[in-house]
């Protein structure tokens, strides 16, 4: 009686937290689901769970589904394998007719996942009816299920029954119910690659694709393109993607004139969502016809219509094609020569439009015309169009600029772009706005790494020592972290030549650049300076430059640097025990190193009449100790 007890507590228990009042408590008990199963064993999972979670999923919260459907999709190993799964799919049917999107989209997937591990067999059995009824049900919500439920079958099933599938698919694609339509119209491109894909690795099987296939298919996208609701006809989009695709890998390009009618009415659409979706993907329509010449010519007049459009989204959009659009056309000389013709004054005028979301995206691209340009068309068109974007009041428009530029230096070369782009940077560079300056200093280090190091120490280099001295700490701050991140790109030695040499210089010499160590805000932010580049600095640099710096700041008459002090010593031993087996000093060294320069200077500190430094002080030790 006891065994049987036993064996009955883990549904018994489900069935128990499943009546939770909290859903949150039902939720994280249908979590364990799969736990519960392998304990029940495949076949009393079968005969007590599946008809126990059938009546659940009829009768719960809509989180508690969501997370059943997801489960439901890795049962078949728990249930003894594929021979049991009509019950399996019994429930997901239920849980995938439901209108809550969330559920019915784990469903969907969880019934695809499914059906990898059905035979040929059980999928033109069990899979084929459950489409046919899902499809044919008197409910939008199981219509819209069933879309997603043809690309696991499409494919293995015979040439006969494929185009009865099709011709289900049809009436979906032509349904009352726009929601049924727009998923229908969703799913339809991975339908079309199927297709295209199994012609590609199948071109002689006795099920391929066939005319008859297509003639649905092409009724199917002459509905959508037709369709009266703008959020079904915009997906129309991809489905001609798809089949100009399929038409491409085949070189079959009778069909090339049809197909640009469409693309070019869906181009010109009287909804902005549609002309959104034609311009976003506008590359990937061109190209398509890029065989043709007179094809390709008379997408440009659309191309320059979109750049012009009056929804800011739209231009938007097509900003971002730009440089792929305008790489098709350099293939023809009547095509190549509309580049500068046509297409470069309207780019001008993107350049300054209105809206300055719109800016910012034809700034992530334009510099990606430069190598199609080439030089001389470059610095003619170009650089003035560069030189209005990185004046622009917008931030990410400059930034957009100057984090590309490195296209246009491989184009026009480097002193080109330091002549006519590099005052515009330092301009910005020195704005009177602070936050102007800050998103300049966070892009300096892909400038240098763009640039060079002999360019950035002629040109840059004093203009970023010079943003540690601003009067604004988050510049300050900023700037710090600049000089760490450029240590990386030019290496340690580069940072003791370049930056230590200035910021440790205390000698009595009379020199403009040299620092005045009077001011405690000045040698504050040298020791977060030094503090900050520890990490990436050699072990001989550190011992023999940063080391004694910091060692004589711990007498500073100001706590606020002396307990800062107290900091750095902890970042200057983590940084030692990180890098232990590189260090050209073995452990006993390395300890000895620490306790008679760091741990004793520590200690001094710890009696500082200052409650702020004994307290960090304190605290660097217990770290130090922990570390060694």
């Amino acid at each position: 009686m006891d065994n049987y007890n036993d064996d009955l507590y883990p549904l018994a228990l489900l069935m128990d937290e499943l009546k939770h009042d909290d859903v949150s408590n039902r939720v994280e008990a249908m979590q364990k689901l799969d736990t519960i199963a392998i304990a029940l064993g495949p076949e009393r999972t079968v005969k007590e769970l599946l008809p126990f979670l059938n009546d659940v999923a009829q009768d719960d919260e809509e989180e508690v589904f969501a997370v059943l459907a997801t489960k439901l999709g890795d049962f078949i190993p728990l249930i003894g394998g594929h021979e049991n799964c009509e019950p399996l799919i019994s429930i997901l049917t239920i849980l995938a007719s439901m209108e809550e999107p969330l559920v019915r989209d784990k469903a969907i997937a969880s019934l695809n996942k499914i059906s990898l591990d059905l035979t040929n067999e059980e999928l033109n059995g069990i899979f084929l009816n459950l489409i046919q009824n899902l499809s044919q049900g008197n409910w939008f919500s199981k219509k819209i299920a069933s879309c997603g439920l043809f690309g696991s079958i499409i494919l293995k099933v015979d040439s006969n029954t494929r185009k009865d599938l099709l011709k289900l698919y049809l009436k979906l694609i032509c349904d009352d119910y726009p929601m049924v339509r727009r998923s229908a119209a969703t799913n339809l491109p991975h339908l079309i690659n199927l297709l295209t894909e199994f012609t590609e690795t199948s071109p002689n099987d006795v099920n391929k694709i066939n005319n008859q296939d297509w003639e649905i298919i092409s009724k199917m996208f002459q509905h959508l393109i037709n369709d009266d609701q703008d959020s079904v006809k915009f997906l129309s989009i991809d489905v001609l993607i798809s089949i100009l695709e399929f038409f491409n890998k085949i070189n079959e390009t009778s069909f090339n004139s049809d197909f640009l009618s469409s693309a070019l009415k869906l181009i010109k659409d009287e909804s902005w969502r549609v002309r959104y979706t034609a311009a976003d993907r506008f590359s990937k329509i061109a190209v398509n016809f890029v065989n043709n010449e007179s094809d390709l010519y008379q997408l440009i007049d659309p191309f320059i219509a979109l750049m012009k459009d009056h929804e800011g989204e739209v231009r938007k959009a097509i900003a971002k094609q730009l440089p792929d659009f305008t790489r098709l056309l350099t293939k023809y000389p009547s095509t190549k020569v509309t580049i500068i013709n046509k297409i470069l004054p309207i780019v001008n005028e993107l350049s300054q439009d209105q809206q300055e979301a719109v800016r910012a995206s034809l700034a992530s691209t334009i510099t990606e015309l430069s190598p199609i340009l080439q030089k001389e068309a470059t610095i003619e068109k170009l650089l003035p169009t560069f030189l209005i974007m990185l004046k622009d009041e917008f931030p990410d428009v400059r930034l957009n600029i100057i984090s590309n530029l490195s296209v246009v230096n491989e184009t026009i070369g480097i002193n080109l772009l330091s002549t006519n782009l590099l005052p515009a940077i330092t301009e910005l560079a020195q704005d009177h706005k602070w936050r102007v300056r800050l998103a300049i200093i966070k892009y300096i280090p892909k400038l240098a790494s763009q640039l060079g190091e002999p360019f950035f120490n002629d040109e840059l280099l004093s203009l970023c020592m010079s943003w540690l001295w601003d009067p604004v700490f988050a510049i300050r701050d900023a700037a710090i972290n600049n000089l760490k991140e450029l240590t990386v790109i030019f290496g340690s030695d580069w940072a003791t030549r370049e930056i230590l040499s200035r910021l440790l210089d205390q000698s009595d010499k009379i020199d403009e650049d040299k620092i005045d160590y009077s001011n405690f805000i000045i040698r504050l932010t040298c020791l977060f300076t030094i503090t900050k580049l520890i990490p990436v600095l050699d072990f001989k640099v550190i011992v023999e430059k940063i080391l004694p710096f910091i060692n004589e700041l711990i007498t500073d008459n100001v706590p606020n640097i002396r307990f800062n002090v107290a900091k750095s010593y902890l970042v200057l031993v983590e940084s030692f025990i990180e890098k232990k087996l590189e260090l050209p000093i073995n452990e006993q060294e390395l300890k000895k190193l620490i306790n008679l320069e760091i741990l004793s200077n520590l200690e001094k500190l710890q009696n500082d009449e200052d409650v702020d430094v004994r307290f960090y002080s304190t605290k660097s030790i217990q770290g130090i100790n922990k570390l060694i």
